[in-house]
């Protein structure tokens, strides 16, 4: 492939992994009369068969494509932002940095309750890290209630593709100088964002 930039593409299945675990919320694509089908759901990966994990409401149109090896598409969102060409020590354009992890599979549909009822307290305990504050219980009413309107399924992984678009093209200095600013500018813009929201 050869767009985005070879420096842009990211091959190292760790760092791809790193991105999954650390921004697990994902944008899950499908596509039914060439009609596409977007939902936005945690999924986790399992760690022995690198399997994505994930859940669904029911009534979500997009459930009943969730099955029999059907094709999706899987988008991880990692860090980005807006770099002024301010920040750098030599003269560049303005452009924008960012973290992508692109996946296709097949996804099959798993049916045992008690396997659904098992991945929502490993997927709980994952999220709830490293404080771990809530436990979810086996016997949570809620939970015994609600688990008629989910479905599980498992993602296997056919495509991996990671978009780390991070001035890896700039001199060293530049370089870090940039990886600051997303430091910095990611901080800040949500709690801007946040404030202006939320009033």
């Amino acid at each position: 492939m050869n767009y985005p930039p070879k420096i842009h593409q990211d091959t190292n299945r760790e760092h791809l992994l790193e991105v999954i675990k650390n921004y697990p919320l994902a944008t899950l694509v499908s596509v039914k009369d060439n009609e596409p089908l977007i939902t936005h759901l945690p999924l986790i990966i399992r760690e022995e068969d690198q399997k994505l994990i994930g859940h669904i409401d029911i009534y979500n149109p997009q459930a009943e494509l969730l099955k029999n090896g059907n094709a999706v598409t899987v988008l991880f969102y990692g860090p980005q932002c807006y770099i002024s060409p301010a920040v750098y020590t030599t003269s560049q354009l303005p452009t924008y940095n960012y973290i992508r992890v692109h996946l296709k599979g097949t996804v099959e549909a798993i049916e045992s309750v008690d396997a659904l009822r098992d991945s929502l307290i490993s997927m709980t305990e994952f999220l709830e890290q490293p404080d771990q504050k809530f436990v979810l219980e086996r016997d949570n009413p809620k939970m015994a209630h609600y688990i008629n309107y989910i479905k599980m399924f498992e993602i296997s992984i056919t495509h991996w593709e990671g978009k780390f678009k991070l001035s890896q093209d700039k001199k060293p200095q530049d370089m870090e100088n940039a990886k600051q600013e997303l430091i910095r500018s990611s901080q800040e813009s949500i709690q801007k964002f946040l404030d202006k929201i939320l009033r």
